[in-house]
């Protein structure tokens, strides 16, 4: 591919597999740093010079971005969000207006720092070679909560629907699907000053002010994706969902996880509806026209098979902790132990995105166990990516052990692959620690198991440190897949040696 641009390769080169090889397979999270961290102790973006270097060696034809593509998050401390986020009283916050003037405000800053990360390199290199598949989360939002807000959808419903969450979830939602998907952005996005919607639109109403002396392209239905049957709570767009090709014999689905969630839903039941019928759909027709799928490959932002931290939830909305939050509020008793958004414990949000919290058990129960019907009908492998968490892990779903059920036969078996930040820095220690030791055994349901493997057994590069946990960046690069005829993945996770080596060198895992 040729490009007219000055600032670019103006030579690029795409790898497509031959017609009877599966895709060769990059998957990545949290490509970004979140505000105040000293991103040179990091060494910036280097893990993406060894994606540049193993492409060179053995091409990818594929990128899946599982969530976090970007930080936008300094829209609240050097951005036109800081005003808001200063005001201290988290009434007035809830009831600032977001007008046309803060609209553009927060347009010109997407538009921009998008512009901005886009241009890193070594990032930008790879991401004019790589053909991609992207999913949003959180913090391609703001991070009030992250791509959009750090824990975007997660907090109180009285507050999501405060017009500034609703101002720039719609601001975040139409550069995300820009750039990320390179699909026109809607006519207009939320503001306080919109007219109501007329009956044939829905969320907000059209603003004129948005385009007036601006061209306007056209929308475009492309077939890959699922659209959400009706509009989100609090991002009044329709979800968009992915259903690929990657190659021979793989199946891609991507979930947006984002567009609808609450504290109580991560997606509408009309949404499951509409993916699964076009994912049975498209089985059944690979299946009768002789080429059958032989694994699918499911997206999903926030890791589905994950140790359980229900107690952390059960303290933290107890209501033992009003007289410490009013403190918080009146005093500052805690810090930064509770947000600046509706006041509760800064950590509970993160806890309430998890599937594994008990406000999703239910529907996450629901999801493995129909992909795991899906699986038995159609004679398919799952495997699940997902990524947020900045802890490279490996869970699975299994028969009971009492069935004696090999693995190959098992329609059960399900494999979730969890990608630490391929650029933020990893948690503490003592995150890594607990949730380590929170590890056990659990059972989705009478004939299901489901535990995380004891992937790591020593530190990266030459040290003979037994590894307890995994703190270090890293991303999966399946190494030798698309070769067989088994449609079956061969996984490596690649995890960074040196936290100070610019080259961004790694050892495989797994």
């Amino acid at each position: 591919m040729r490009y007219a641009s000055r600032t670019k390769p103006r030579v690029n080169s795409f790898f497509v597999p031959a017609v009877e090889e599966s895709m060769r397979i990059m998957f990545h999270s949290c490509n970004g740093f979140s505000v105040g961290t000293d991103e040179e102790a990091y060494s910036g973006a280097a893990l993406w010079n060894d994606v540049a270097r193993k492409h060179r060696e053995k091409p990818f034809h594929v990128m899946i971005g599982g969530g976090d593509q970007i930080y936008n998050d300094g829209i609240r401390v050097s951005g036109p969000l800081r005003p808001w986020s200063d005001i201290s009283n988290p009434k007035k916050r809830k009831d600032h207006p977001f007008p046309e003037s803060l609209r553009e405000e927060c347009d010109d800053y997407y538009l921009k720092n998008y512009i901005r990360w886009y241009s890193v390199e070594p990032f930008a290199a790879v991401n004019g070679q790589i053909p991609q598949l992207n999913i949003w989360d959180d913090h391609d939002s703001t991070t009030l909560t992250a791509q959009i807000i750090d824990g975007f959808g997660s907090y109180t419903n009285e507050f999501m629907k405060c017009d500034v969450f609703r101002g720039i979830g719609g601001t975040a939602h139409k550069y995300y699907m820009l750039f990320q998907h390179h699909l026109p952005p809607p006519v207009s996005t939320y503001t306080s000053d919109a007219v109501p919607a007329a009956k044939n639109e829905e969320g907000q109403g059209i603003d004129p002010n948005q385009f007036m002396n601006t061209y306007v392209h056209p929308q475009i239905q492309e077939p890959n994706y699922i659209h959400g049957p009706k509009a989100g709570p609090y991002v009044a767009e329709h979800s968009h969902n992915i259903f690929a090709q990657l190659g021979a014999r793989i199946a891609f689905l991507g979930i947006d996880a984002r567009t609808e969630r609450t504290r109580h839903q991560v997606n509408y039941s009309e949404t499951y509806n509409a993916i699964f019928t076009r994912l049975k759909q498209e089985l059944t027709a690979a299946a009768t026209s002789g080429r059958p799928y032989k694994h699918l490959i499911l997206l999903l932002g926030i890791p589905i098979a994950y140790p359980r931290l229900t107690w952390l939830e059960n303290i933290f909305s107890s209501p033992l902790m009003g007289p410490i939050k009013l403190l918080n509020r009146r005093m500052g008793l805690g810090g930064s132990f509770f947000n600046s958004f509706d006041g509760s414990v800064d950590l509970l949000d993160d806890l309430d995105d998890h599937y594994t919290a008990r406000t999703h058990k239910k529907e996450r129960n629901w999801l493995i166990e129909k992909l795991q019907g899906i699986c038995a009908e159609f004679s398919i492998r799952t495997t699940i990516l997902s990524g947020d968490v900045h802890l490279a892990a490996l869970g699975r779903f299994y028969a009971n052990p009492r069935l004696n059920i090999p693995t190959e036969q098992d329609y059960r078996y399900i494999v979730n692959i969890i990608s630490s930040a391929i650029v933020n820095k990893p948690p503490p220690a003592a995150v890594a620690n607990l949730l380590a030791r929170r590890n056990k055994i659990h059972h989705l349901n009478h004939n299901t198991s489901e535990t995380l493997l004891k992937l790591f057994d020593k530190d990266p590069g030459n040290s003979q440190i037994t590894a307890n946990h995994n703190r270090h960046k890293a991303a999966a690069f399946p190494a030798q897949h698309g070769r067989g005829s088994d449609g079956s993945l061969d996984v490596c996770i690649c995890v960074e040696i040196d936290q100070h080596d610019r080259q961004g060198r790694t050892q495989g895992m797994g």
